[in-house]
């Protein structure tokens, strides 16, 4: 048996991949007598291609799902992709501008017609990255969230909603982005502290010699101020409540109001009320049944409401107006003033509050039991921490709008009839008003949130409203791999809309993840240049090294850095793997298949009662979906313990002249490599096949083994202690011999000094281990302490003192002469270094990091003289 000498994935990871999918291992049958266990990808935006993050979300579902399939479940990981409504007409109306095309410059047909090439193109882009990174979902059941599948989903709950009166079409103050011009859920707009200004206004109060002075930070929107509250509690106020004042600049007369909303301590205790442009202006402008004057247009520029500032952007238009203040002399002073300011979190442009007319979805009645699932744990989150973000959006959401200003995307089931204004709201196109009969009717423009489609991904993937034998099986999922960023867009929604429509909850557990970032903890992103391409890295290192490298160290919840160095690393651990595995099929025959467990040696008994362990440990962290701690132990437990001990050990005996000996520990050897493959495989599916279809066994694939369980037979806990002592023996020795700089091929005698009975047996039992493993010549057991060398190196090992004589090591006066010239340049590096920092300039001058670098040389240097002088004085006694 044997594998090619050098690990090299670009020779393999291909042609696996496509033998897994020609044997439909992907795709589970199914089966009355299995388990399902299904996970729903969080669909990839078709807006480019994956990224560091995709890579470590897909990974962490690629691991679950292929332990999963091991243990003998159902597995179906449902892929597909999301049509990303705003982020995809970005990309097409850029695509316009290079030919010098706007939007309106073509048909909405031949806008969307443009998008599903675009679709076409990089959502394969997209699935090939996902191959390629050995992603085993089932691309018989892809879906696509504009597909017609899901298309039918849409429909039905938007239908089902509005006919329950939880989706209502009205005015109201939305996000609006004038850049991307669409309104945008609460969700959607991203807030950040900024350094803006408050501007105190004078505004005159009619017929009387006073003000009323008020503070805003948007003295353009004063355009549209229909009046101005103060609390009924203000003392200050209670005399002009009712009173009229002067509107600076406009003219207008506009009332003075009571409201309890009016916080008395904030700014000067009177606000002004843009009903148009504030949410919570909008409910006063509601109580008190003000006017409602909406100052801008789609682009954020003034419009005709705002008189001489019309057309001008809303900047501009504040810059003008703060001017026009001074001249009339009622700005009243400007201060500094830190707020949060909502983005858009498409195109980063400040959103402006906006009244329009759009479709919401009625939230009170849909979040009280999504609430409900999450804090009886009905779903779970891990970690736990993140339930309390999602209960606390919930607990303060407001009206969901839906609509969007948009071509790309679901349009809205919705029909006005040009005759008597009646909305149809229907799964199918009317063929006249349901009202008046007329057929002179149109559909509403406007597309769907993105999220709307999203949030029935884990059953509208599944065929419903269809009664589909998937649907009745494979749902509920069972765990969705997310990122925190997205709790509030997604995981709510679909929690909501599954009980809605599922009655039940659309998965148990919510794996959360964290961000990738670079080495020195910065978010990846275009403006920085510090985005890394998955396939890039696969391209250098295959895909087992990125996978292994995102998932090492990987902590639920927990941002991670990427580097280089972790590449190299993952990549270095599967060449140790390679190797090794090279090694044992080198000693193994096609009949070699079964595991022999007669007249074991210690070394035998402990690499098995280790596996045992790793094996229980390994299941345990994955059944609390701890990935990155099971990677760890599986790491520590290949690369040291299995490598470079039990290969080591098993060498004397393969060595030797015993055929009994050597037969049981090559069964060895093949039994624990085939469950170290098997446990690794989840986590680097690649060169786990290549390596397990060379062992001697009749299984067809790796993929579709038994994942490995504990065996209460093939634990020795006993042996396994001593083993460990035998271990700590040679590390021990070896050691020492690196303390005095002795050659690996100069034998020395090792010289035991302990009362210890059962430490002498295990010394006696592993004596071939020491003789080989720790360039032993002899081993002597002594009793007496008189009888032992007055010049030795020696450590302890529990209860036995470890002695080198050192006139085997090494040749005394040699090693005097070679610490003595030593002792030489240390003291001048002393000396040098004390002189520096005792120079005034240089300590003064010098960057602070320099000088700190010296003083740690100055240490260092002195502790190895003490070293140095401590060795002199043992050799010359």
């Amino acid at each position: 048996m044997d594998i090619a000498k050098t690990y090299n994935p670009k020779e393999f990871e291909d042609r696996i991949y496509n033998e897994w999918m020609q044997k439909g291992y992907f795709t589970p049958k199914i089966d009355p007598d299995k388990k399902p266990f299904t996970i729903v990808i969080p669909p990839p935006n078709i807006t480019g291609q994956l990224h560091m993050g995709h890579a470590l979300d897909n990974t962490m579902q690629d691991i679950i799902i292929r332990w999963k399939r091991m243990q003998g479940y159902a597995a179906l990981w449902i892929p597909g992709s999301d049509h990303a409504s705003i982020a995809t007409e970005v990309k097409i109306i850029d695509k316009l501008k290079e030919n010098g095309l706007s939007k309106r410059d073509i048909s909405r047909e031949k806008f969307l017609e443009m998008a599903w090439e675009w679709k076409e193109k990089y959502e394969n882009r997209i699935l090939n990255q996902l191959k390629k990174m050995g992603s085993s979902c089932d691309w018989s059941r892809k879906r696509f969230t504009l597909d017609e599948v899901c298309s039918r989903a849409v429909k039905e709950v938007f239908v089902s909603l509005y006919k329950k009166g939880l989706i209502y079409r009205g005015d109201r103050i939305i996000n609006w982005c004038p850049s991307c011009k669409t309104a945008l859920s609460d969700a959607e707009v991203e807030h950040e502290e900024q350094l803006g200004h408050m501007w105190h206004i004078r505004y005159p109060v009619k017929d009387e010699h006073r003000y009323v002075v008020i503070a805003t930070t948007r003295p353009e929107t004063m355009l549209g101020d229909v009046a101005v509250a103060v609390n009924p509690d203000d003392e200050r106020y209670k005399d002009i409540i009712g009173k009229r004042l002067i509107l600076p600049i406009v003219g207008r007369e506009i009332p003075v109001i009571a409201d309890n909303y009016v916080d008395m301590s904030f700014g000067t205790g009177a606000v002004k009320v843009t009903p148009a442009h504030d949410p919570n202006d909008f409910e006063m402008g509601i109580r008190h049944d003000l006017k409602f004057i909406n100052i801008m247009n789609e682009d954020a520029t003034i419009n005709s409401n705002g008189g001489d500032y019309e057309g001008l952007d809303r900047y501009e238009a504040r810059r003008k107006i703060i001017n026009k203040l001074k001249d009339m002399g009622l700005l009243v002073k400007v201060e500094e003033h830190v707020h949060n300011v909502g983005h858009c979190y498409r195109c980063n442009t400040t959103v402006e509050p906006f009244l329009s007319k759009q479709w919401f979805v009625k939230m009170e009645p849909l979040a009280k039991p999504a609430l409900e699932v999450v804090k009886n744990k009905k779903v779970q989150f891990i970690p736990e921490r993140f339930a309390k973000n999602y209960i606390n959006w919930l607990e303060n959401i407001r009206d969901w709008c839906i609509s969007r200003q948009l071509w790309w995307g679901h349009r809205i089931p919705a029909w006005y009839c040009d005759e008597c204004g009646h909305i149809t709201v229907s799964k199918e196109e009317p063929y006249k008003c349901e009202n008046c009969g007329s057929r002179q009717i149109h559909q509403d423009e406007d597309v769907l949130d993105t999220w709307f489609s999203s949030a029935l991904w884990p059953f509208s993937t599944m065929k419903w409203p269809e009664e589909s034998q998937d649907l009745k099986y494979f749902f509920p999922t069972n765990v969705l791999v997310t990122g925190y960023d997205i709790i509030f867009f997604w995981v709510a929604r679909m929690i909501f809309m599954s009980l809605e429509f599922m009655h039940e909850v659309p998965f148990r557990h919510v794996l959360i993840h964290g961000l990738i970032r670079d080495e020195q903890g910065r978010k990846m992103s275009k403006s920085l240049g510090n985005g890394i391409d998955p396939l890039e890295i696969i391209d250098k290192y295959g895909a087992d090294t990125l996978r292994f490298t995102l998932i090492t160290g990987n902590a639920p919840g927990n941002d991670m850095r990427f580097s280089y160095d972790k590449v190299e690393a993952s990549r270095n651990f599967a060449n140790k793997l390679w190797n090794a595995s090279r090694y044992v099929l080198l000693n193994l025959t096609e009949n070699d298949t079964v595991l022999y467990t007669e007249n074991m040696t210690l070394a035998d008994k402990w690499i098995l009662t280790r596996l045992n362990n790793v094996v229980k440990e390994v299941t345990e962290n994955l059944d609390k979906y701890e990935l990155g701690i099971a990677a760890g132990k599986l790491y520590d437990f290949v690369w040291s313990e299995f490598c470079d001990w039990y290969i080591e050990l098993s060498k004397p005996v393969l060595y030797g002249d015993d055929f009994q000996a050597k037969r049981v520990t090559k069964s060895i050897l093949r039994y624990v490599l085939d469950d170290i493959l098997r446990l690794l495989h989840p986590f680097m599916p690649f060169i786990t096949e290549e390596i397990w279809q060379n062992i001697p066994h009749n299984g067809e694939s790796i993929m579709v083994s038994k994942w490995p369980e504990y065996n209460e037979e093939l634990n020795f806990e006993d042996a396994a202690k001593k083993t460990q002592i035998l271990m700590e023996t040679i590390k021990t020795i070896r050691n020492l011999r690196s303390e005095v700089n002795v050659s690996p091929a100069k034998k020395s005698r090792v010289i035991i000094s302990t009362e210890n009975e059962d430490m002498i047996d295990i010394f006696k039992d592993g004596e071939n281990y020491i003789l080989k493993l720790a360039g032993a010549s002899e081993i002597l057991i002594e009793h007496n302490k008189e009888f032992l060398p007055q010049k030795a190196v020696s450590g302890t090992v529990k209860d036995a003192l470890i002695l080198m004589p050192l006139e085997d090591l090494i040749d005394i006066d040699v090693e005097i002469k070679r610490l003595n010239d030593e002792k030489i340049k240390v003291l001048s590096e002393i000396n040098r270094a004390e002189g520096m920092l005792k120079n005034k300039n240089f300590v003064s001058k010098a960057p602070e990091a320099v000088v700190n670098a010296e003083k740690e040389k100055l240490e260092k240097y002195k502790a190895m003289l003490e070293n140095i002088k401590d060795r002199l004085q043992y050799l010359k006694r």
